[in-house]
């Protein structure tokens, strides 16, 4: 059995706060780049991993741009371990177990509902931030496959630069995927963004 998200009236809230907190006292920066219209549909935010902040920073691109209620998969031994996370939204999947089935249909359920964000890392685990590809492991097209509504599918790749700051500066790249819901043409389209996200990067200058 699944542990599913639960958001507590007080931890949710705090932890809200909390982000904002930690975010202004480590970051010199932060931005968000790429024009997103907000469709009014259930978001399902396919994200780069690459340390322990991406839940950090795609709760604070929801809070400025989409204000949905937030979910995010996590695996059930670290969620186990950070118990907190369920009630901030996590909810568990557990790898070569048959619970991974009550995962994929818990997340297409989320995604039925309008009022919904969930966030996703396709790659299952961390990966540096300067690789150039990516590869998508097949457990979003098996979720994809159980969602008969429509949705926003959103990219988000995230960058860091210290340019002369003590600080890093982040960077929250956003895209609107409108492709085919497949495993192999999802994770060709955000190879792209992501490429083209690093040398739109390359460029900036202090």
């Amino acid at each position: 059995m699944i542990l599913k998200a639960k958001h507590h009236f007080l931890i949710d809230p705090f932890f809200h706060h909390y982000v904002l907190w930690k975010m202004k006292r480590h970051f010199q920066s932060f931005s968000i780049n790429g024009g997103i219209e907000d469709n009014g549909l259930p978001i399902l935010l396919i994200c780069n991993h690459v340390s322990w902040w991406d839940g950090i920073w795609t709760l604070y691109v929801n809070q400025q741009l989409f204000t949905r209620k937030y979910h995010f998969m996590m695996l059930e031994e670290e969620l186990r371990k950070n118990w907190f996370f369920q009630y901030t939204g996590g909810f568990s999947i557990k790898k070569q177990s048959k619970s991974i089935i009550e995962t994929f249909d818990y997340t297409a359920e989320l995604l039925s509902d309008e009022q919904n964000l969930v966030l996703l890392f396709p790659q299952g685990n961390i990966k540096s931030i300067y690789q150039s590809n990516f590869v998508f492991e097949k457990g979003i097209e098996k979720i994809l496959q159980r969602t008969k509504n429509d949705i926003q599918i959103i990219f988000q790749a995230n960058l860091i630069d210290y340019f002369a700051d003590a600080k890093p500066n982040a960077f929250f790249n956003l895209h609107q995927y409108n492709g085919a819901w497949s495993s192999a043409e999802i994770e060709k389209a955000y190879n792209n963004f992501y490429k083209q996200c690093l040398d739109a990067q390359a460029q900036k200058e202090i």
